[in-house]
């Protein structure tokens, strides 16, 4: 008895409350990831597990969870702002405006007419028709990957969130106005115009303020970073002041800091710990509201849940055809703004939690809400794939020109060469030094002879060698693999400096170093598998993808040496770019192995199910068109097959070969580092062969 009075008394110790959430915070998104879900379905069912309907450890009315979810929503809306690209946005103000506009019109018209449909009051109407109104692009990065972000269509959806946004949260203010039964005409008026000061006051002063310190050259992280919070919560505090709604305050905060704020380790501090903390927390608040017996109710109540899905749905897909067809736009284009104004999830659940939270939203609506966003989350993603490969058809004599490629007119042919990389390779493993460095100089020299640079990097702690009690040890045992390093270079005959530096931040400085050194690729061994200490303490390779300005290529030889490498197979996923830096590689080596070594290079492609006999061979003539004149016939195969089951194409072949060429993307979506995949990284450890990852920097 005692010792339940115990736990239930930690349990419910503001302290305990904390540690449980956070702990939550890190368990749940790894594990959900195995499932192919995404973070937040696993945060909100957790929520829903610890919460009063369930297990009823965690109180969502505590004062401690009630402050933990109030910061996580000001983040979520905070890192909104901050992430928006504001160059990109004002070089197509104009079309971004008129596409935001007419998301907004009939959103909040779709919004109001199902709310009165509904019987709602007028009040909870205005606020349907914001919830309609928003979106987030969760498409974007996939755009990324295929290298189409500057696409016009693409630059004027992701422009159109800061109108949608701003508007939808500005009716969020009214509506909250309008429900506590305080305004008037004149009230409303008055709010307004508060609201416009308010907004004023919050972006010129943050502008003014940053622009003074970043050009005061405050070179002190840790005093930007807290400068960055001041103004975040000041915002905050400030928009509730003025009767405003306090992620109101966090957008514009958002938006006004990133106008000031350059790109840098400042700006990926103050995203982290919203993206680690607080931000998961708000989501697992949300679950401990749901009430899965209401759920259900909810769901069985198929009307309104299914009027929500058809209006977010059919509304953004209207706005996008008016607007498609106003701007000229080709039909991918239109399908491509359709796909990334879809999804609803950040606005849109922090609205609908604040409405619910005000009295004004009922556990119907808010569950709607959590369906909406499984859906659109999903089939948002989905359409944005399907309509990228589109935007960009090849031309019959384009081939895509990769980071270590260059056009060059050979003997008035129009050809694609590679040229000579900077590569940093940081090496820390006596025992797998030679193997990088010996990979490393089959990458390095261009298709002409000429030769590139080898740059071995060696990194120091000083902090933790300090600990260790042999900093000078450490230093001179660094210095002593750079020196086998140089050995290692001049036997291979390829242009080598070596770099020494002492760092804090390891994974932070061997990015730094190839931002430093202007090198094209950053080159490194694959990590021991350590999942505990990759958990506690993060891994350095993910590290170093998260944060590097250039490609970086992980290698994992095994029991392979870098010699035998001559049969090496490239699953190729599309025709973009992307997928040409893995061809790339794939001639880099084989070019620099012995003439008798030169076996092969197959190319794999999965294609969708549904691709009719045309598309088949149409996607086998351009990748025949990828052969270089020095690669004879026989030694470029192409192998194309029947999807689904990519995973178990890959191993079934990579036991015919030598090395396998991958590639993985680490990105940040509303504020929540997402990491490579997990799924790459299971099929890396059950390939029997040598591999190469490729991953691009973080987007």
């Amino acid at each position: 008895m005692a010792m339940q009075a115990s736990i239930s008394h930690v349990m419910h110790h503001p302290l305990g409350v904390f540690s449980l959430l956070v702990a939550i915070s890190a368990a749940v998104p790894p594990l959900i990831r195995r499932l192919g879900l995404p973070d937040l379905v696993g945060l909100l069912a957790a929520g829903v597990v610890v919460g009063p309907h369930a297990l009823n450890w965690v109180d969502s009315s505590s004062e401690t969870v009630r402050l933990l979810s109030d910061l996580g929503a000001v983040y979520l809306l905070f890192t909104m702002g901050l992430e928006i690209d504001l160059e990109e946005f004002n070089r197509v103000k104009r079309r971004s405006f008129i596409y935001g506009l007419l998301i907004l019109l009939i959103g909040v018209g779709t919004g109001v007419s199902i709310g009165l449909m509904a019987g709602f009051a007028s009040v909870s109407c205005l606020l349907l028709g914001a919830l309609m109104a928003t979106h987030t692009p969760l498409g974007y990065p996939i755009v990324r990957s295929y290298g189409a972000q500057k696409d016009e269509s693409v630059v004027v959806s992701v422009g159109s969130t800061i109108f949608t946004d701003i508007v939808a949260l500005l009716l969020l203010a009214v509506g909250l106005g309008l429900g506590q039964g305080s305004l008037s005409g004149l009230g409303l008026g008055l709010l307004l115009l508060k609201i416009g000061g308010f907004a004023l006051v919050v972006v010129i002063g943050i502008r003014w303020l940053g622009r003074r310190l970043v050009l005061r050259g405050i070179s002190d992280e840790n005093r930007m970073v807290l400068a960055v919070l001041v103004a975040l919560f000041l915002a905050s505090l400030g928009a509730e002041l003025a009767g405003v709604e306090k992620i109101v305050g966090a957008f514009l905060a958002g938006l006004a800091v990133n106008s000031v704020l350059p790109e840098g380790r400042v700006k990926e501090q103050v995203i982290f710990v919203g993206g680690v903390l607080f931000i998961p927390i708000f989501f697992i608040d949300l679950g401990l509201l749901l009430d899965l017996g209401s759920l259900g109710d909810s769901l069985g109540n198929f009307q309104f849940t299914a009027l929500m899905l058809v209006g977010a749905i059919g509304g953004k897909g209207l706005a996008s055809w008016l607007s498609g067809r106003l701007f000229g736009y080709r039909r991918a284009q239109i399908l491509m703004m359709w796909s990334l104004t879809m999804p609803k999830v950040a606005a849109t659940l922090a609205t609908a939690f604040i409405g619910y939270q005000a009295g004004l939203l009922n556990q119907t609506v808010l569950n709607s809400v959590l369906a909406v966003m499984v859906v659109t989350a999903t089939l948002g993603p989905i359409l944005t794939e399907q309509s990228v490969t589109r935007l960009k058809d090849p031309s019959p004599d384009a081939v895509p020109v990769s980071f270590g490629e260059e056009a060059a007119v050979l003997d008035g042919v129009n050809e694609v060469v590679q040229r000579p990389l900077r590569i940093v390779v940081p090496v820390a493993n006596p025992s797998t030094e030679k193997g990088l460095l010996s990979m490393a100089a089959r990458l390095v020299q261009g298709s002409s002879g000429a030769e590139g640079l080898l740059l071995p990097l060696a990194m120091v702690n000083p902090s933790l060698e300090e600990m260790r009690g042999g900093l000078n040890r450490a230093v001179a045992a660094a210095r002593g693999r750079l020196s086998t390093a140089e050995s290692i270079g001049a036997q291979l005959a390829v242009p080598t400096r070596s770099l020494l530096r002492l760092d804090e931040d390891i994974a932070g400085g061997m990015s730094r170093t190839a931002l430093e050194q202007a090198a094209d690729l950053l080159l490194i061994g694959a990590a021991r598998s350590d999942q505990l200490r990759a958990w506690l303490m993060g891994d350095i390779v993910d590290g170093v993808c998260r944060t590097a300005h250039c490609p970086v290529v992980v290698v994992n030889l095994g029991r392979e040496t870098d010699s035998g490498l001559g049969r090496i197979l490239v699953p190729i996923k599309d025709l973009s770019a992307s997928a040409r830096e893995q061809f790339e590689l794939a001639l880099r080596v084989i070019n620099s192995a012995p003439e008798a070594q030169r076996v092969r290079i197959t190319l794999l492609h999965v294609h969708d199910p549904r691709f009719s006999g045309q598309d088949r061979h149409w996607m086998e003539q351009q990748l025949i068109r990828w052969r270089p004149p020095g690669i004879p016939e026989e030694r470029f195969h192409i192998v194309i097959v029947r999807g689904p089951g990519i995973d178990g194409a890959i191993h079934r072949l990579s036991r015919e070969h030598d090395l396998v060429i991958l590639r993985t993307q680490r990105r940040r979506v509303a504020g929540l580092p997402i990491p490579g995949s997990d799924r790459t990284s299971k099929l890396i450890r059950q390939l029997p062969c040598a591999s190469m990852v490729i991953s691009d920097p973080l987007v």
